[in-house]
């Protein structure tokens, strides 16, 4: 199989402008990573606060709300749900 130099040319022109939309999202992401966070929205504490009150079973009052960057809290719940996993071993009759 051979290209044609328009085929060519139309695969330069589809990398370079890939390229712009790279290093457009790049300076994008740059940017807002620059950029101090707000406070957190009150929706975001409202459902926080109905959450643990509806674990705890009463009314809890959040003292205090960060941003996390990292998994850590995700893994932690993935590993208590893969161990509460226990099976019993029967012997059938």
């Amino acid at each position: 199989m051979t290209t044609t130099p328009s085929e060519v040319a139309r695969l330069v022109d589809v990398v370079e402008e890939l390229q712009r939309r790279i290093a457009k999202l790049e300076k994008q992401l740059a940017e807002a990573s620059e950029q101090p966070r707000g406070p957190v929205p009150i929706d975001t504490i409202l459902a926080i606060s109905a959450a643990v009150a509806a674990y705890l079973g009463k009314k809890a009052t959040v003292r205090q709300i960060h941003y996390s960057h990292s998994n850590s809290w995700a893994r932690s719940g993935r590993s208590a749900i893969h161990a509460s996993h226990t099976f019993t071993h029967t012997r059938s009759h």
